[in-house]
């Protein structure tokens, strides 16, 4: 019997009915489950779910939607762009249609292609994820015009929410507390400069469509307003196609913390409690949670009830999230603006509440009402969320690119869940958004829900590119978090410890160089060799044809700790002396290390004064050598040969580009002198804007790219001659 099937009928055994009725739970590939109340089955007049549904996003959104669609015998179509050909999302598809380039603009934000693609398919219904057109009422209007369900909001909702300015007049109507700020129309700089003025800095900059920190600048000083306004108004258009912003007070401790909202067709709308989503870098969020910590069930409610409001007052239907921005002293909240979408962080919900919102979704859309009351969600355990970035938290954020050359994660459980639309082998480009995957756990309180996702994020092996998983851990390990002491200005607060510089233990570099050595002398080998024997790793390594000793030095690099020379000397019992040598420091020498290299598993074992210690170890590119242990993950570079190096030094002065990007706008020309800190060249990078300034005084002598542009990483940008 298919699940579809079972789901709409009745069966004659009564105690199965009851059963049926009152507890269902679905758990399939690790989709979160939903239980159904009474009502919900006891409809005479229910209504069939979509037979195929087109899914015009891409990434772990698409792989999201399509499990649980999968899952109701609901067939699936994808939309992908040339970028896209061999994603994950393509795969899973039922069915996929090639929409265009590489560039959003010309495929995922392409509407009448999308249009075109869910007429060819005959899909009934199209779900849009989150970003691209999610929040578009254009394009839902279009859908309607076309007799193709749009699984989401209505337009009018859309609209009034999408405007930070009008959901702000709506929220005061329906006695929704508000930020106080300018939400007007009048977009004159000088104008809203007086009005950041009269609210008082610091003050918020926030486009008035925005969305996931696009256009969003925070102002501490008049002086920095001008250039930070046009910034945010440059990315708003960029991203929205529109450059109007409101004003807001900023507000120096607030919390982040957001209402799930779920509304039907017959005027339902019930709340699924709150998610504190305060961890945030660069205005995107990274951990959520749910419930928000060290909020008191009054407040809960209260918080609900407001979302709740907030939803009536433009007649919603589906999923919407309600922001507010929390004073983490009083606990007072209020509105931010309301995402017309399911968001990023829905799966905390979904762990937290038994609930598959995506599964809601398709039942709403439907024209079903709400699978469950107000009175039968209860909150149940604790949920984290986790994202996983390509950047390098080291160089302020900067989302990377490039392939996923390893990858290894966490064993999906009940209590673990992973939602990714990449595999091993997949590239990370420029084009698109840089999260790799979500990690999502739940324990039955906070503690324990910290601990599961604590092993799990030692689990989560990544190499090929920098991503943000060890400052991650820092963070779930910092005494702050532990605590529940969570908000927005959480990472500025605990910089200094989030980043603080740890030395590469001994033991790590021991089993770097064992790696390297013993991998290598398997090849030379060019023998069978025994398996691989964890409890007696010793008998498999072919030392004894050497017949002699032999010493072999191995030189690594480390970003914090400079050069590390690493002598190793074969012994006829075959273990290894080894001599560690950093920098001008003593030598530390190890006697009679064991070790043992399983190519398969790209495992390390060794013996080290008698502590067995064993790792993954990865030799990425030919120039790193990765390292994953109980302590996370350690990177050592090999460094290049000399005759493989440039002859020429750096020209003094240059700036270089931090990462794969565009030239989106110039300041300066040649021969211009400059002030240190001035505005040089913008950089656009996955849809963010990366202004450099520069580090000195003196004159501009050469400007490398023009605006347009496409450059590399680590590339010249502009040659300023320091000025005596």
């Amino acid at each position: 019997m298919s699940t579809r099937y079972l789901l709409y009928t009745h069966t004659k055994a009564n105690n199965f009915t009851s059963f049926i009725r009152n507890n269902i739970i679905y758990n399939v590939h690790n989709v979160p489950f939903t239980v159904y109340n009474r009502r919900f089955f006891s409809s005479i007049e229910r209504k069939p779910l979509f037979d195929k549904i087109l899914i015009a996003n891409r990434g772990e959104i698409a792989c999201r939607v399509m499990r649980t669609a999968k899952k109701l015998g609901v067939k699936t179509v994808a939309v992908y762009s040339e970028a896209d050909r061999n994603a994950l999302h393509v795969k899973m598809a039922d069915e996929a249609y090639l929409i265009g380039p590489a560039p959003s603009a010309e495929s995922y934000l392409n509407i009448n292609k999308i249009i075109s693609a869910a007429k060819m398919s005959n899909s009934q219904a199209i779900h849009p994820g989150y970003g691209f057109l999610s929040e578009n009422p254009n394009f839902a209007e279009l859908l309607t015009k076309e007799n193709i369900t749009f699984i989401g909001p209505p337009a009018s909702a859309i609209m009034s929410m999408g405007s930070k300015s009008e959901s702000k007049d709506i929220m005061i109507a329906a006695d929704v507390p508000v930020v106080p700020g300018y939400h007007g129309i009048n977009q004159d700089p000088q104008f809203l400069k007086q009005k950041a003025s009269e609210i008082g800095y610091p003050v918020l900059i926030k486009a008035i469509k925005g969305g996931g920190g696009k256009g969003m600048r925070i102002v501490n000083d008049p002086s920095e307003f001008d250039i930070q306004l046009e910034s945010s108004k440059r990315e708003a258009m960029k991203s929205f196609g529109d450059d109007q912003v409101l004003i807001e007070k900023y507000l120096l401790t607030p919390r982040h913390v957001e209402v799930q909202v779920f509304a039907d067709m017959q005027g339902n709308v019930v709340h699924l409690f709150e998610r504190d989503c305060s961890v945030q870098r660069r205005h995107q969020k990274i951990l959520e949670e749910a419930p928000a910590p060290g909020l008191s069930d009054e407040i809960r409610m209260e918080l609900g009830a407001k979302a709740v409001a907030a939803a009536k007052a433009v007649n919603y239907v589906g999923a919407g999230t309600v922001e507010f921005i929390m004073d983490n002293v009083d606990k007072k909240f209020y509105f931010m603006e309301m995402n017309t979408r399911l968001q990023v962080e829905h799966p905390v919900t979904e762990m937290v509440t038994s609930t598959d919102l995506v599964q809601w979704q398709l039942e709403v859309a439907s024209g079903n009402p709400l699978p469950a009351t107000q009175k039968d969600l209860r909150l149940e355990g604790h949920a984290f969320e986790a994202r996983i970035y390509a950047e390098n938290p080291a160089n302020n954020f900067l989302p990377d690119t490039g392939p996923l050359l390893h990858l290894r994660t966490p064993s999906p459980s009940p209590n673990v869940r992973i939602e990714t639309g990449f595999e091993q082998g997949d590239e990370i480009n420029v084009h698109y958004d840089p999260m790799i995957a979500k990690l999502v756990v739940k324990g039955q309180n906070r503690t324990e829900a910290l601990g599961i996702l604590k092993r799990a994020l030692n689990g989560y092996e990544v190499v090929g590119l920098n991503t943000n998983i060890e400052f991650l851990k820092s963070v779930v390990s910092h005494d702050a978090f532990i605590a529940g002491e969570v908000e927005t200005g959480f990472i500025a607060k605990h910089n200094e410890e989030l980043f603080r510089s740890k030395e590469t233990p001994p033991h790590v570099i021991i089993q770097a160089s064992l790696s390297l050595i013993l991998s290598e002398l398997q090849n030379i080998t060019n023998e069978n060799i025994s398996p691989f024997d964890p409890f007696s790793p010793w008998t498999s390594l072919p030392f004894s044809r050497l017949n002699t000793n032999h010493v072999q030095t191995i030189r690594f690099y480390d970003d914090k700790e400079g050069d590390i020379n690493v002598k190793m000397r074969f012994n006829n019992d075959n273990s290894f002396d080894i001599t560690i040598v950093r920098g001008g420091l003593n030598p530390i020498v190890f006697k009679s290390v064991l070790g043992s290299w399983n190519e398969a598993e790209q495992q390390i074992i060794a013996e080290i004064e008698n502590h067995r210690v064993k790792s993954h170890v990865i030799l990425e590119k030919n120039s790193k050598v990765v390292i994953f242990d109980n302590e996370g993950k350690r990177v050592l570079k090999i460094p290049e040969p000399s005759y493989l190096q440039s002859k020429l030094a750096d020209v003094a002065g240059s700036i270089k580009t931090p990462m794969p990007c565009k030239i989106s706008q110039v300041f300066v020309k040649p021969g211009q002198i400059v002030e240190k800190g001035a505005p040089l060249v913008v950089l656009e990078a996955m849809k963010m804007e990366h202004l450099i300034k520069s580090p000195t005084t003196g004159k501009v002598e050469k400007i490398f790219y023009n605006v347009g542009d496409f450059v590399e990483e680590n590339k010249n940008l502009v040659n300023i001659v320091v000025e005596n």
